[in-house]
């Protein structure tokens, strides 16, 4: 495994399996705190629940009906309504009833019966108060809301039956209060189908007077119409009957007098003919049919016997002669009479056609007469029936209504309920509330749920790096090893060499552990110059240098440490070597690298201090210089540790983790803010720094979030120079 190029700020890309068993681990570290918290809330439990009064309850059953038995004959109905047999029906219809029962006309009926409005005991007041203060608060007690909030109705599954039940501190007065509740319910049901049969009653009542008003007047208008129409003697019927017969009549008699005058018309058209075609001959008129009656015969022979003997005569006489002359005149005295009743024909026939004709005109107006009449009739017929229909109704209606009224009147007397009660309520004298044993097992349940968001909260609230997950997974950076805590009574020079000094102590065996991670980070190409750095102060980089140093040196390797912190340098004082030559001599052009560089105690490792602050450490860093003194070192030593300030505080570290193969970052267990730590990483990515990965310092192995992860630090192998208490190293 070699070490990357990364950008550890921004953590594990997602939970794995390391990190939920960190954060179990957490939880389980504070359980205890957990325990703590359900105790507590199981004690507030059981001291609340001591503390509250017993409530005993009682409960009722009663069988409700959708309607009340009937008693009357089925054609008295109620008004209430008929029962149905539909489902949604019923349910919705206890689902009222249900209602009812826990209304406040239902309550206030149980309240004015029993006098709670001014019962202290049920109403929860003190036996102790002064009488001003119990009658101000029965006062303002709601003794109706009270007992509402007290009644429960439980309808029976697959049934009729509905149980009420009451709860109260005093187990006969639950019973009391569940009886007249069950009273006052059925009291009300059968108010409600009184008032609901009242308010019929009345409505109907007012309705019978206006029916009645209205029938009154429409047998009124009946008789005014038949007044009026004078069809009080005869009847409708007969009226148009007789109208229907006239005109009959005079359609008949219309006919005949037009076939009459059909036939004069043709008589006299016929005379007019003959006129017209004789011209001047005076005998045309004798084909006139009439013409050969009795009296113009007469004539007719008297003209041929006086024209013969007029002719005789003139044979024998001449036209001068008065016997001629007298048989002319007599002749023309009978030709004259005949013509004359020949035209009395004439006249006759025509006389006789006007006089169909002037009969044909008064049929006609008679016709139209009556049928005018027929219809006046039929008009008044219509009106009649319509006023008739109507006063019809009005009496139907009347005496239906007439009807219900009595049939109201009747159901109203009778007060049956289809309400009835089945069981009646009695005193149960074991309390239904509180239920101690529930309460302390949901209490004991809810505090350790409680205890458990406790524990997850403070566990979220650790925003310290405190175990390898959080190094891994938090900071994505590869997990070197663990420093332990060291022993408060050492030396700092002691703690400092504590490695060289212990070397079979659980912190030589870590730090022994981080070189060999160290080492295999890179087998083929071996890290030689490496840079320790913290996010912050105080976190241990400076021990943690010297103890890899000294880790190294034991290997074998020839190793160097450079103090590269040229604002706090304190590796010269951790080895007791003078601090007059050294980085920032070399850099300078003064000296050499072989006077500058210090032996130490420990074989194989030598330091080179800081030598004199320069008042620009940054810069000088930078100059080719240093790169110089860093190649020269590199031909010379194994391996090269540059101990450098904080990242967080100066840019120093991230410009010597430029010129160098690695950077390790050094976490102070429990102390090293992740946010810091993760800005320090950015620093380092910013510059495209390698990180080999991180070392968590300062670890106390006694406590038990470390106590199964490194348990092999602490029981195998000697012990007499294990750490036995707790200052970090700086």
């Amino acid at each position: 495994m070699e070490g990357t190029v990364l950008d550890p700020a921004g953590g594990a890309p997602g939970a794995t399996s390391a990190s939920v068993m960190h954060r179990l681990r957490g939880v389980w570290r504070r359980r205890w705190v957990m325990l703590g918290v359900a105790l507590a809330v199981t004690a507030l439990t059981a001291a609340w629940t001591l503390r509250q009064p017993r409530i005993y309850a009682a409960s009722t059953s009663l069988i409700i009906d959708v309607t009340a038995p009937r008693i009357l004959d089925g054609e008295v109905k109620e008004v209430m309504g008929e029962e149905r047999s539909n489902y949604w029906f019923n349910k919705e219809y206890y689902a009222t009833q249900s209602e009812i029962i826990t209304s406040r006309a239902v309550a206030s009926r149980v309240v004015d019966r029993l006098g709670l409005a001014k019962d202290a005991a049920f109403l929860g007041l003190p036996a102790n108060q002064d009488p001003a203060e119990r009658a101000k608060a029965l006062e303002g007690a709601d003794a109706v809301g009270l007992l509402r909030s007290r009644i429960q109705v439980v309808p029976g599954k697959d049934s009729r039956v509905m149980n009420i039940g009451v709860e109260d501190v005093d187990p006969t007065r639950a019973a009391l209060l569940s009886n007249e509740v069950a009273a006052a319910y059925m009291a009300e049901n059968l108010a409600l189908k009184l008032r609901t049969t009242e308010e019929a009653r009345t409505w109907l009542e007012g309705r019978l007077d206006e029916l009645g008003r209205q029938s009154k007047a429409g047998e009124m208008a009946v008789y005014d119409l038949k007044k009026d129409a004078d069809m009080l003697s005869t009847s409708l019927e007969s009226r148009l009957s007789i109208v229907s017969e006239r005109i009959n009549s005079y359609n008949l008699k219309l006919t005949e007098v037009r076939t009459r005058i059909a036939a004069q018309q043709a008589r006299v058209d016929a005379i007019h003919r003959l006129r017209k075609d004789a011209g001047n001959d005076e005998t045309w008129a004798e084909a006139v049919p009439g013409a050969k009656d009795g009296p113009i015969q007469d004539l007719k022979s008297r003209y041929g016997e006086q024209k013969a003997a007029c002719a005789e005569l003139t044979e024998r006489y001449l036209p001068e002669h008065p016997k001629l002359l007298e048989c002319n005149r007599k002749l023309d005295v009978v030709r004259a009479d005949l013509l004359k009743s020949l035209t009395n024909v004439v006249r006759s026939a025509e006389t006789q056609l006007a006089e169909a004709q002037g009969e044909e005109r008064n049929l006609n107006k008679l016709l139209d007469e009556t049928k005018a009449e027929a219809f006046q009739v039929n008009k008044k017929a219509i009106e009649y029936g319509r006023l008739q229909r109507e006063s019809d109704n009005n009496q139907r209606l009347y005496e239906l209504v007439l009807k219900r009224l009595k049939d109201i009147e009747l159901s109203g007397l009778l007060r049956t309920s289809n309400v009835r009660v089945l069981d009646a309520a009695q005193p149960v004298m074991v309390p239904v509330r509180p239920h101690t044993r529930r309460n302390l097992l949901v209490g004991w349940v809810m505090g350790l749920l409680l205890g458990l968001g406790v524990a997850l909260f403070l566990e979220m609230l650790e925003n310290s790096v405190t175990s390898q997950a959080d190094v891994e997974d938090v900071l994505g950076l590869a997990f070197l090893g663990v420093v332990p805590r060291m022993e408060a009574t050492k030396a700092p020079g002691d703690r400092d060499l504590y490695v060289h000094r212990a070397p079979r102590s659980a912190v030589a065996e870590c730090c022994r552990a981080v070189r060999t991670n160290l080492l295999f980070m890179s087998p083929d190409h071996p890290c030689k110059t490496l840079v320790v750095t913290s996010s912050g102060p105080q976190e241990g980089k400076s021990t943690t240098c010297i103890n890899l140093g000294v880790a190294m040196a034991q290997s074998g390797n020839r190793v160097l440490l450079l103090d590269t912190d040229m604002r706090r340098p304190r590796l010269h004082r951790a080895f007791g070597v003078p601090n007059d030559l050294g980085i920032s001599s070399l850099v300078v052009g003064e000296g050499s690298l072989d006077k500058a560089v210090k032996s130490t105690e420990v074989p194989n490792l030598f330091v080179l201090p800081c030598g004199p602050l320069p008042p620009n450490p940054a810069e000088l860093l930078h100059t080719r210089a240093f790169k110089e003194l860093l190649r020269q070192a590199g031909e010379r030593f194994d391996r090269i540790i540059l101990d450098s300030p904080p990242l967080n505080a100066v840019v120093d570290a991230a410009v010597l983790a430029t010129q160098a193969d690695g950077v390790v970052m050094v976490l102070k267990a429990g102390r090293t803010d992740r946010g810091a730590a993760k800005r320090a990483l950015r620093s380092l990515a910013d510059v495209q720094a390698r990180m080999f990965g991180a070392i968590l310092n300062d670890v106390d192995l006694r406590q038990p979030r470390y106590g199964d992860t490194y348990l092999g630090y602490q029981g195998y192998g000697p012990t007499q120079d294990e750490p036995k208490g707790g200052v970090a190293p700086s």
